[in-house]
């Protein structure tokens, strides 16, 4: 099995910064991607930023990539995001979303991490 654990959430001030982690465990054979995705209340899920592990290409909405920041640390099956300037419309859920082979002869699967509540006050 595969497990995705964000960590890093909270509440914050308008302007703030706050830092997601996200750590995958379990068995791993082969990690294709891993990122973030957000749900606002009311809204739909929408992507945050995505890694892609054979290339290193990393994805960005339109809307944060001049304030967020997705990294990773490969050793350790983590992607962090780096989040500054943080207005009241980024509040919402944040989940960690990985596209992940678990053993060589399994099918590659997507996962998702529980979610961390990130709350930004105006």
């Amino acid at each position: 099995q595969v497990h995705l654990v964000e960590s890093g959430g909270g509440l914050v001030q308008a302007g703030g910064s706050l830092r997601l982690s996200c750590a995958a465990s379990g068995s791993i054979f082969n990690i294709n991607h891993m990122g973030w995705y957000r749900q606002a209340p009311g809204k739909q899920r929408e992507l945050v930023a995505r890694i892609n592990y054979y290339d290193s290409d990393i994805i960005y909405a339109d809307s944060m990539k001049d304030r967020f920041t997705a990294s990773r640390d490969s050793a350790v099956n983590t992607t962090y995001l780096q989040m500054h300037s943080l207005e009241p419309e980024d509040t919402a859920v944040y989940y960690c979303n990985a596209e992940i082979t678990p053993r060589w002869d399994q099918t590659t699967g997507i996962y998702w991490g529980q979610g961390t509540q990130v709350t930004v006050s105006s």
